[in-house]
């Protein structure tokens, strides 16, 4: 069965490829925004223009003049998760460099968050913790080296790049995922191990590695309770969307240059306490305790805040049978499988870095087993990498691996990019994304276990400006809004544009100008959705 549906994913994709580029653009034209260099203050919301004060007017150009509502089921905009990693840890992707100026700083984190926004991706995860450090201000670890070259230094003139990187996602529309590192304390990248640095300032915890990095010891209740308190800080005071674990749980045996983690004393004292696990089971034991922690946490103190994970690839050899490579179970002492089996988490994004023809590691056979333990339904985002060493292959690649995941995974589509940083290194991937796979915009997928709730559909409001039909909207109730939707329609079918939370009103053509035909505007719509992915109803406004 399982061998089945990856024969159908492939044709799948290779019927899609062929018409990958019919799709209309949309011909919704906004009064351009700007892009900032460096924008003149922090936390600037998107410029809102006033609501008109006249809701239905005659227009001289349509025959028809503008009637009521009308409650429809109406059009849907497609939904599927688009996002890039960030990386911050020896400064991979952001910024560039430490000991950048704070203008420096925002400038290239807003080039990085327009160009997401430009190739329609709607999320951006970012590493807001490389190594027991903080690029944001917290009480619980010092300044990030990876800032200003010196840890525990604050941004002079002081800025919090959590917050900026927060608030200019949400200003175009997408979520921004917190991406921590739960266990390591120092990164041989991150400089000298100072008297700021979290691993002189909980020794009780920490064990050093034989290449240089400094690790907690995921056993001990200490690094557990400081752990979450990092991020449960981070979830109780700034307006994130997700939080987000690697596959950092217990290092790669490479880390440690073969040798055995050195959790010795650890073990022996659990087991004077009576304890009978092995230590390998003890030690996955410590890890699941923890993730099932995190995930209750989250939901007792914001329900809408999402929980993902992106663990190695490859749960053991032999799963499916086909399949060779890392033990992760056994070095990495993380059974993903549980977490998934289990739901204690919201996403599931594991790292499927190979191709899809990659025998011992195919891409769509990992993921088609993935998808087979995914018995809560929660949703299943691969990982994925988009450098293979050449530009043109990278194209091919990248997008048969998308149009996998559309046809394995129709319910919940979705990727995140490996990283934003090859993105940019390899141009034909991007215009390749934009021109095929990611021509038009998406919604991110609903997460119904979290809240079924819609919110009410918009107060709308028109008015005819010269060419065009201005269309304004205001919240109907109290729920949060992450999306405004505005459709729109020439002939038989719909058109949407995806707006952020912050925008308030859109201008939209009267007449449409296609192949030397004449179409006038006939009909639009708004509407809402809520921060779970939960979109209103739709009311049709006929033109």
């Amino acid at each position: 069965m399982r061998r089945n549906k990856i024969i159908l994913a492939l044709l799948f994709v290779s019927l899609t490829l062929l018409s990958a580029c019919s799709a209309k653009k949309a011909v919704t034209k906004s009064p351009e925004k700007p892009k900032q260099e460096v924008p003149e203050v922090l936390n600037k919301n998107v410029p809102e223009r006033p609501i008109p004060s006249v809701e239905i007017i005659e227009n001289p150009e349509i025959e028809e003049p503008i009637v009521e509502l009308k409650d429809s089921k109406g059009p849907t905009a497609m939904r599927e998760f688009r996002a890039a990693w960030v990386a911050t840890v020896a400064n991979i992707n952001w910024p560039s460099k430490s000991g950048l100026s704070t203008a420096q700083q925002q400038k290239e984190a807003l080039a990085l968050l327009d160009y997401l926004k430009d190739h329609n991706f709607n999320a951006v995860i970012f590493q807001a913790r490389p190594q027991a450090d903080a690029l944001y201000k917290s009480d619980l670890e010092p300044w990030s080296f990876f800032l200003s070259g010196e840890q525990g230094k604050a941004p002079d003139p002081y800025y919090d790049p959590l917050e900026f990187w927060v608030n200019e996602a949400h200003n175009r529309g997408m979520e921004l995922h917190v991406w921590l590192n739960p266990y390591r304390a120092h990164h041989s990248t991150g400089g000298v191990v100072g008297p700021k640095s979290t691993v002189k300032m909980h020794p009780e915890f920490m064990v050093s590695l034989n290449n240089g990095m400094w690790w907690m010891d995921p056993s001990k209740q200490t690094t557990q309770d400081h752990s979450a308190a990092v991020v449960m800080d981070i979830v109780k005071r700034y307006d994130i969307d997700g939080i987000h674990f690697d596959d950092y749980f217990y290092p790669y045996a490479s880390y440690n240059k073969g040798q055995d983690f050195p959790d010795s004393e650890s073990y022996q004292a659990y087991l004077k306490t009576g304890g009978k696990l092995t230590k390998p089971d003890w030690r996955r034991d410590e890890v699941n305790g923890f993730v099932e922690r995190i995930y209750k946490d989250i939901k007792a103190e914001k329900p809408e805040v999402k929980f993902g994970i992106s663990p190695f690839g490859i749960w053991r050899p032999g799963f499916p049978k086909s399949i060779s490579g890392l033990d992760q179970y056994n070095e990495l002492y993380a059974d993903a499988k549980l977490w998934l089996n289990k739901g204690w988490i919201d996403y599931f994004t594991p790292q499927l870095y190979w191709k899809i023809n990659q025998t011992a590691q195919s891409f769509p056979v990992l993921l088609g087993w993935w998808e087979s333990e995914n018995s809560e339904k929660r949703h299943l985002w691969p990982g994925i990498n988009i450098d293979f060493g050449g530009d043109t292959k990278n194209v091919d690649e990248t997008i048969n691996q998308i149009m996998l995941t559309r046809g394995m995974l129709p319910d919940s589509k979705g990727a995140v990019h490996w990283s934003i940083g090859s993105l940019l290194k390899y141009p034909n991937i991007s215009k390749g994304l934009i021109e095929g796979p990611y021509k038009n915009e998406a919604l991110i997928p609903a997460s119904p276990w979290l809240n079924k709730k819609s919110p009410a559909a918009p107060k709308t409001q028109i008015i005819s400006e010269g060419g065009k039909i201005n269309i304004a909207w205001e919240k109907a109730d109290t729920q949060e809004i992450s999306n405004w939707v505005v459709y729109y329609k020439y002939a038989s079918s719909w058109e949407y544009k995806i707006l952020s939370g912050k925008e308030t009103n859109l201008d939209i053509d009267k007449l449409l100008i296609e192949n030397g035909k004449k179409m006038p505007l006939l009909a639009v719509g708004v509407t809402a959705v809520g921060r779970t992915g939960n979109e209103s109803d739709f009311k049709e406004i006929k033109l």
